[in-house]
């Protein structure tokens, strides 16, 4: 049956918390432009439960790019990968800190950049007038990619009220146009191999997030960018951690203009073989999703636990918004299942 639930747009700025330091209910909605203040989600007068991150994914003919910067209050999380598509090598670099050292997140999306420094990682990802600059540097590996910030363009942005005391804001950015250059350690060749962006081709992808979480968790995300004729798309897909909180963060965007899915979607997936094909449907959506790469992970250190599988391959299907379905054919993304106690 149809899961749809009644979602309310905001339109003005406003905080995330109240004076109370708990969740200001003012603030539960969407909103097409990041609109909340988060300040205050920053372990000073609440420790323990915060979290807030920047996370980008981009996509190319040839490669799969992601860059992590986190805080989790006890430990600063980071992360570069670079897979290569045509290979199959990939380098995945990862940091834990304690408490967070070496980790600068800004206190709103947009009011400062975000940094991460750890042993053999380094993170810059820097606001300009042309959109967000992303730069990491590792051990086999040098990054600079602009993800462009067109004029007019949208962006999802979502409160999850799980309770007074836990909340989530989000924010989903899909489908900015992507360019820059990988600078990647070629023993092979000699000299370290040059791969462009090419523009119209790469998409980079935003989920920002600051919130105050339950220990347990596990949730779905999916997201895709790319052409559908001469239109551009971006898909946005959510499941089972907003389930039953009276949001959800399923959108697609149209050429820069965002139509939202206030529809709780169901997740069908084989856990015993994650390269199977998923279906991700509703009322306002029927997609399937076909892997050809599983990016596994798995972190267990005391208190805090992370496994996942973030499955990257192509979505097909149709997904009907503002009265007009919308064909998808082979868009590139991912979909992700994740459990985290932390």
């Amino acid at each position: 049956m149809p899961r749809t639930i009644t979602e309310r747009e905001l339109t003005a700025p406003i905080a995330l918390r109240g004076a109370d330091n708990r969740l200001n209910a003012a603030a539960v909605g969407w909103t097409r432009t990041p609109l909340h203040d988060t300040s205050g989600i920053d372990g000073r007068r609440s420790w323990g439960r915060n979290k807030r991150w920047e996370y980008w994914a981009v996509t190319t003919p040839t490669h799969l790019v992601a860059l992590t910067v986190s805080s989790i209050d006890y430990a600063a999380v980071h992360g570069v990968l670079v897979h290569d598509r045509r290979t199959g090598r990939t380098l995945d670099r990862g940091a834990i800190v304690p408490f967070g050292r070496g980790a600068m997140l800004p206190a709103s999306l947009g009011d400062g950049p975000a940094r991460a420094r750890a042993k053999h990682l380094a993170i810059d990802l820097e606001e300009t007038a042309e959109g967000t600059l992303l730069r990491a540097e590792v051990p086999g590996a040098r990054i600079e990619i602009l993800a462009e910030l067109p004029a007019g363009h949208e962006r999802l942005g979502v409160v999850v009220p799980w309770s007074k005391r836990r909340f989530q804001y989000t924010v989903k950015d899909v489908a900015r146009p992507a360019r820059g250059r990988l600078e990647l350690d070629a023993p092979e060749l000699g000299a370290p191999e040059i791969v462009e962006l090419p523009l119209g081709e790469s998409w980079a992808v935003l989920d920002h997030g600051r919130g105050r979480w339950p220990y347990r968790m596990v949730w779905n995300w999916g997201a895709a960018s790319g052409r559908v004729g001469d239109r551009v798309v971006g898909l946005q897909l959510g499941g089972k951690w907003t389930d039953g909180t009276g949001s959800t963060e399923n959108a697609i965007v149209v050429d820069g203009r965002l139509r939202k899915l206030s529809e709780e979607l169901d997740w069908e997936y084989d856990e015993r073989n994650w390269l199977a094909p998923w279906r991700i449907h509703g009322a306002s959506a029927e997609l399937r999703f076909e892997p050809f790469w599983d990016r596994v992970s798995a972190t267990e250190l005391g208190v805090f636990g992370s496994h996942g599988h973030q499955c990257f391959g192509h979505y097909s299907g149709w997904v009907e918004a503002d009265g007009e379905r919308i064909e998808l054919d082979g868009l590139l993304g991912w979909a992700e299942d994740v459990r985290n106690r932390w």
